[in-house]
């Protein structure tokens, strides 16, 4: 079986990749265009596989997107590629725009020109698009309705609503999946447990937003590649799944969760609670997203196997013994500052 996977250098996407590559039935294309957050180190082993190739490639480039699909001819379609950090959203909407919405459109029209309808176009998407949730709300499930709140999670719900299009009007053999926040080792040291962990290590403030009572449910990025692989090989047709963590926490408890890990690791600098700073709130904080599984789990006998207080401190330390990797973005400037301030400019105009 060929597997394509887009954005397959990305954290979400390579970890998707290493796991297919375990498989010796299987071979993977990976296309990408290696923006920013691409992390190629992420493949490991993967990239000496003959079974691996790589094609260096924009999703909104529809000559180069019609070339691969007639050169490696896939089996599988797993879409991965996206920009993806919601301060970057609020910051610069466009680039998301252009990315998850026309990429995707085009990407799909590409499918639909290759004229091969035994092609499976799984597309992987985010919680966010459902909106928000109050602390006492049922968690979202598949039919819950979509209300984004951000520039990221709108360019998201905007590609979830072309893949069912292109599905119901074209006949692509289309199916969806929508997870919640993942975590683990090679996550670009711009989201939030990335950052407290290198600020922590550095005896920094750790920037929590608002009072830290943002609630996220919390999916280790290994479970969520293999819940991917169900969805890609056995999810029916037109059907979408959600996918999470059982581990609703509020940031503020990932925070704690986060220093505890690092006072066994270095415990001359405990507490590094102690450096824990509320920072002005994000514009539009979403309160909270909590993940119903009850339909992956029941029909595609998916359960994750990371328990959240064990695999946090294992990915702490993950970050801890790899120092040279987050140090060298950071130094960079393509991470670690505060992020998602335009709107705020403008509301005080």
């Amino acid at each position: 079986m060929k597997v394509l996977v887009t954005g397959g250098s990305g954290f979400i996407g390579a970890a998707v990749i290493r796991n297919l590559i375990a498989d010796p039935n299987i071979h993977v294309v990976n296309l990408d265009a290696l923006t920013y957050a691409a992390t190629p180190q992420a493949l490991g082993d993967a990239k000496s596989s003959a079974r691996y190739q790589f094609e260096h490639a924009n999703i909104c480039d529809s000559a180069a997107l019609d070339r691969v699909l007639e050169t490696h001819r896939p089996e599988i379609i797993m879409h991965l590629a996206a920009e993806s950090h919601v301060d970057r959203s609020i910051d610069g909407p466009e680039a998301f725009i252009n990315t998850n919405i026309v990429g995707t459109a085009r990407l799909l029209e590409a499918v639909r020109r290759q004229a091969s309808p035994n092609l499976r176009f799984h597309h992987i998407s985010t919680d966010e698009v459902f909106g928000s949730l109050s602390p006492t709300d049922p968690a979202f499930n598949e039919s819950t309705p979509y209300s984004p709140r951000s520039p990221y999670s709108a360019s998201k719900a905007a590609s979830d609503h072309l893949v069912r299009a292109w599905g119901e009007t074209y006949g692509l053999n289309v199916v969806l999946s929508n997870c919640s926040n993942n975590y683990g080792p090679w996550q670009f040291p711009e989201k939030l447990i990335p950052v407290l962990i290198a600020r922590a290590i550095d005896g920094k403030p750790l920037p929590i937003y608002g009072t830290g009572a943002n609630i996220r449910d919390w999916l280790h990025v290994e479970d969520h590649a293999t819940a991917l692989w169900q969805v890609a090989t056995r999810g029916a047709t037109g059907k979408s799944y959600n996918v999470g963590g059982n581990a609703e926490r509020t940031n503020l408890q990932v925070a704690h969760a986060v220093c505890a890990a690092l006072d066994r690791l270095r415990p001359a600098n405990a507490p590094h609670e102690s450096l824990i700073t509320f920072v002005a709130d994000r514009p539009g904080h979403d309160a909270r997203y909590a993940i119903d599984p009850t339909r992956i789990n029941q029909e595609l006998a998916w359960e994750p196997k990371h328990r959240f207080e064990t695999a946090i401190a294992d990915t702490v330390e993950w970050y801890f013994n790899h120092e040279p990797w987050w140090r060298e973005i950071i130094a960079n400037g393509t991470a670690g500052g505060r992020l998602g301030l335009a709107a705020s400019t403008v509301n005080k105009r």
